[in-house]
């Protein structure tokens, strides 16, 4: 299938195709002793993924374990549908995440909020997974691939207060969900994903000092896909929450309004970026779907909100 993509390793990424994109949100299947899919995608793009491991062979009662790096419904919304194709399969979730899974109604009452009508577009709905079916993992955690082989979890809040890397141990690779960020492949660019509500900036420096700390090989992004390069691409991840906090920053000591501190931002911080300047307003739109500047400024400006005065 034109949409799945082998990167060594037994380990295949697959497109999701996401509201109908290409290169948006990417699954990995790891094909071992005990199949693994990291993440699922939304719930539209559900039967896509289910085609996908069709065509690797993977048929419906030998998927082991669908693993999520956290709930957000770009990495998980799918995680009903797929638990229903695959009856066999473990569901793997932080434990601060698994309520939700059980019972979507808060975590889909809270995305029609922001998203309105695109909900139905962009997401789908999250179907409800029976709690027997799920598996928590907390600060640290494993799951068998078989073979002696693991993937180990690790927790790494700052995104998201339920968000997890995953690192393999037969191959190095990281599976790093949004905590480094989002990545275009076209471009090389790299951009924080700082949404609200649970976005906090000294944690999510930890979490990315963390996965330098575990010292990866390939670093495998949600949005979107593999990269070798992994002390620079995670000293920038860490550069790039920096700079757009310190400009939120700015612009909510000035009072701006959001829709201001948006336009400031995304003014200030648009050369650093190939996709956004280099012409190509198919790359651009691109650019901000993987990591749109409302959200991010959005997010920083929450937690600007909630901090105590002598942190901001």
């Amino acid at each position: 299938m034109d949409n799945v993509t082998p990167l060594g390793g037994d380990v295949y990424e697959i497109d999701t195709r996401m509201a109908g994109y290409t290169g948006i949100t990417a699954g990995y299947l790891i094909l071992g002793d005990r199949p693994c899919l990291v993440e699922t995608g939304t719930s539209t793009s559900a039967p896509v993924v289910r085609d996908a491991l069709t065509s690797l062979g993977v048929g419906p009662d030998d998927l082991a374990t669908v693993v999520v790096t956290h709930i957000h419904l770009d990495h998980a919304g799918g995680v009903g549908d797929i638990a229903g194709y695959y009856p066999a399969a473990e569901i793997v979730v932080h434990e601060k995440g698994a309520r939700h899974l059980t019972d979507p109604s808060r975590l889909m009452a809270s995305a029609r909020m922001v998203w309105g009508d695109q909900l139905d577009t962009l997401f789908g709905s999250l179907a409800p997974t029976d709690a027997t079916r799920i598996r928590t993992l907390g600060d640290t955690g494993s799951i068998d691939l078989g073979g002696g082989r693991v993937l180990g979890g690790h927790y790494s809040p700052g995104h998201a207060k339920h968000h997890v890397g995953l690192l393999d141990s037969a191959t190095g690779d990281l599976y790093v969900g949004d905590a480094a960020g989002v990545y275009l492949p076209e471009s090389g660019d790299l951009r924080p994903a700082t949404p609200p509500p649970d976005f906090d900036l000294e944690t999510a420096l930890r979490s990315v000092a963390l996965f330098g700390d575990l010292r990866p090989q390939r670093l495998l992004f949600s949005h979107y896909g593999p990269v070798t390069g992994v002390a620079a691409t995670l000293e920038r991840s860490a550069e790039e929450l920096r700079i757009w906090v310190d400009l939120t920053k700015q612009a909510h000591t000035a009072g701006m309004d959001l829709d201001h501190a948006v336009a400031m931002v995304r003014d200030r911080t648009r050369e650093r970026y190939a996709a956004l300047t280099s012409g190509d307003e198919q790359t651009a739109e691109h650019f901000e779907l993987l990591s749109g500047a409302p959200s991010n400024v959005a997010g920083i400006m929450h937690w600007l909100d909630l901090a105590k005065p002598e942190s901001t």
